[in-house]
């Protein structure tokens, strides 16, 4: 029998939000990326355009600002997409996708917090 795989969806990383009216935005993502659900992103100040949200840098997109609630793949060109903004929320730290340089425990826990700064929690249990 094989065995069927399905990717993660919004499911796997929003567990609460009090109003999707409130919370939710939708952006425009800067291309060179296929999003996944979960990732984390910063906003670059120039542009107004969202990206994974990095360790260092000096653009805007070094602070966590949102997180991405559907995949999407902006490889080619910029792209629209449904983010987390705002809180009250909860999210599974599970699902949560980090920039690369985002790579040790100690930047991950500042991008929690920088979260968590806009009333958005991250839970191990959610």
């Amino acid at each position: 029998m094989s065995v069927l795989t399905q990717p993660p969806s919004m499911g796997d990383a929003l567990k609460y939000e009090l109003n999707p009216n409130y919370t939710r935005e939708t952006i425009t993502l800067l291309e060179g990326t296929n999003y996944p659900v979960g990732s984390v992103l910063g906003r670059v100040t120039a542009s107004g355009k969202y990206t994974l949200a990095s360790h260092g840098g000096s653009d805007g997109a070094e602070t966590a600002a949102a997180v991405l609630l559907y995949p999407v793949d902006a490889r080619l060109s910029d792209a629209i997409g449904v983010v987390l903004v705002r809180g009250p929320a909860i999210l599974s730290r599970a699902a949560l996708i980090y920039d690369g340089s985002v790579d040790d425990s100690t930047k991950i826990s500042a991008k929690i917090a920088e979260l968590e700064s806009l009333n958005i929690l991250v839970r191990d249990s959610a």
